[in-house]
């Protein structure tokens, strides 16, 4: 009886230090942060226009509108203009732009190779928001001897904050307030408050539970 006693000891503590092991170096996971987060990645779509005296003729302002609509052009995207003639240029890339709902962003991203003579390069950046290794159901909830985050937490409410989100750069940078308040529309949840009528006002309301008929 002592040895099956022994054994079954043995045993036990042998699955427990097994079931540990699955959570060992899992420091990360010991607080409330999630572990699975928005990650924001960037990439750089250039294209080459010719802009002879630095104005855009019909055909290459047709040819950037559709290089625009190839990209998907949409809200987040920024769009710039580089080389030589990009001040002269940049009221007529402005226009095809404007047909996405875009303005033109000052500077340009470092590009590779030379802007050919007697053209513009446009340049357009775009920012894409999503949430690596999710979704990950690699861990069993139990046991969890340290009480540490599963694998997959954090990746339902940042999954559906990094799809919903229109521009993935408010997530690095934020964006600030305009500075213009509207105390009315501050105050207008108070006020309803206020002179709604409370629904407890009258009393109780008066309830029977027994149907017509004396059932």
């Amino acid at each position: 009886m002592t040895k099956k006693l022994i054994l079954l000891c043995a045993a036990s503590a042998a699955l427990a230090g097994c079931a540990g092991s699955m959570y060992e170096g899992r420091q990360d996971a010991a607080g409330l942060a999630p572990v699975n987060v928005p990650v924001v990645s960037q990439s750089v779509y250039a294209y080459d226009v010719a802009a002879p005296g630095g104005n855009l003729p019909t055909s290459e302002a047709d040819r950037l509108n559709a290089w625009f609509a190839s990209l998907g052009l949409q809200y987040g995207d920024v769009v710039y203009v580089d080389g030589p003639l990009a001040a002269a240029a940049r009221d007529d890339v402005a226009g095809v732009a404007s047909r996405y709902g875009l303005l033109l962003s000052d500077g340009a991203p470092i590009t590779a190779g030379a802007v050919p003579p007697g053209a513009v390069r446009v340049v357009v950046g775009r920012a894409v928001a999503s949430v690596p290794n999710c979704p990950n159901f690699d861990g069993r909830s139990q046991p969890n001897p340290q009480n540490v985050a599963m694998p997959g937490y954090g990746c339902g409410v940042n999954g559906a904050l990094a799809a919903m989100v229109a521009n993935p750069n408010d997530l690095v940078y934020g964006r600030a307030g305009t500075g213009v308040t509207d105390s009315r529309a501050a105050a207008r949840a108070v006020q309803t408050y206020r002179e709604q009528p409370q629904t407890g006002r009258d009393g109780l309301e008066k309830v029977n539970t027994q149907e017509a008929g004396g059932q």
